[in-house]
């Protein structure tokens, strides 16, 4: 009777973890490009482009292309905006960043746009991050991730991170970024550390 139950339990168990597994496992992956962009005074913001796996694209398409032209008109952009990716402001919109190790939340973002090319769906948007530079460096994490695991981020290998000054020229500021796993994050289950994009910059002396 006992090794019965201890059967039933392990079996319990294993099931659960499995069924943990398979919905924690992530269903659309994200490449993406941060573009830095600079105003005279620092870091303006930062420019994201998600570019979105053929699933979720079909996905996309199926629900809002109205016309069904393989085109996301003006109009069918801002009920994608409104239905599948305002809601993202619940979760940072994905967008994690440190400055100096102070936490900043990402309230908001600007200029959402949607299209599609070479048949895949992307996202593109500015979020306002205003760090302005100084002649000690300043550090700054941009991690980037689903919570819940359900998407995955990945950089993108070609112009994953670029630099960009609204006006005029990156003279003035002494510039070094990296990629890596941000270690001092953990998800799914504290077993993944997200890709973060690091930054260090100062005025140029």
């Amino acid at each position: 009777m006992q090794k019965k139950i201890f059967i039933i339990i392990v079996g319990i168990l294993f099931l659960t973890a499995v069924s943990v597994h398979v919905h924690a496992h992530p269903h659309a992956f994200i490449t993406q490009k941060i573009k830095i962009v600079f105003d005279d005074k620092g870091i303006e913001g930062f420019h994201i482009q998600w570019e979105f796996d053929d699933m979720f694209t079909s996905m996309i398409l199926g629900d809002y292309d109205v016309n069904k032209n393989q085109v996301l008109e003006n109009s069918e952009v801002a009920v994608i905006k409104e239905k599948a990716f305002s809601y993202l402001s619940n979760f940072n919109y994905f967008i994690f960043i440190k400055i100096d190790n102070k936490t900043f939340d990402v309230k908001f973002v600007k200029d959402f746009f949607a299209k599609i090319k070479n048949k895949k769906l992307i996202y593109e948007f500015f979020v306002p991050c205003h760090v302005s530079a100084a002649k000690n460096p300043k550090q700054i994490i941009v991690a980037t991730y689903d919570p819940s695991y359900y998407s995955a981020l990945f950089f993108s290998k070609q112009d994953g991170v670029t630099l960009n000054k609204s006006q005029g020229n990156l003279e003035g500021f002494e510039v070094k970024t990296k990629v890596q796993e941000d270690k001092s994050t953990k998800i799914y289950f504290d077993m993944i550390n997200p890709l973060a994009l690091f930054i260090e910059f100062k005025i140029n002396k």
